[in-house]
């Protein structure tokens, strides 16, 4: 079991319950899976893409330790030189033991990697209890060599929590040890 797994059920869970008035632990807010999404944004010929692909799965592979989903246009767009069927993005969904290690990784190294970092928003939550996340470069993550990379790219991280509200999905990442930027007051 991982250490963030093992706090989250030693330590959280039965605070989260206490504080929310839960009747049974099972009603408790958990973390269900974390999706992790790149695309393909530069307009380039289709051979490129396929070479970029190529470079986005190695990396993916890396960073969640996964397998991942290729995204495909559904329909072509000339301005963008982008036929149906080209790829444009990857997507990867964490659960169990590997979404807990790559929450770990991230609160743990990543973020805290991440130049002038202040804390990640309190606001990118969407009104049901998942947060949004969106860093600027893939390099922050440590198993990425940076020699090895093509071009930086950003990436999306959503973690989909069971919460029925945002304020115990906050509560619950805040509790996990998410980094979250102190409020402004002034």
């Amino acid at each position: 079991m991982n250490r963030l797994q093992e706090k989250y059920q030693q330590k959280i869970a039965p605070v989260l319950k206490k504080e929310f008035k839960f009747s049974s632990m099972m009603a408790v807010p958990q973390i269900k899976k974390v999706i992790v999404n790149m695309g393909v944004t530069q307009p380039v010929d289709p051979k490129a893409r396929w070479k970029i692909m190529d470079s986005i799965i190695d990396q993916f592979k890396v960073i969640t330790g996964q397998k991942l989903n290729i995204n495909l246009a559904r329909q072509s767009v000339a301005g963008f030189n982008l036929r149906e069927g080209d790829p444009v993005g990857a997507t990867v969904t964490l659960r169990g033991q590997r979404m807990w290690e790559f929450l770990d990784k991230l609160i743990g190294i990543t973020l805290p990697r991440v130049k002038d970092f202040q804390g990640i928003s309190r606001n990118a939550f969407d009104g049901q209890g998942n947060y949004n996340l969106g860093l600027d470069e893939q390099i922050v993550f440590p198993e990425i060599n940076y020699d090895n990379i093509d071009q930086v790219r950003g990436l999306q991280i959503t973690i989909v929590t069971s919460a029925k509200e945002n304020k115990q999905a906050f509560k619950l990442l805040e509790l996990l040890g998410m980094p979250f930027a102190k409020e402004n007051n002034g």
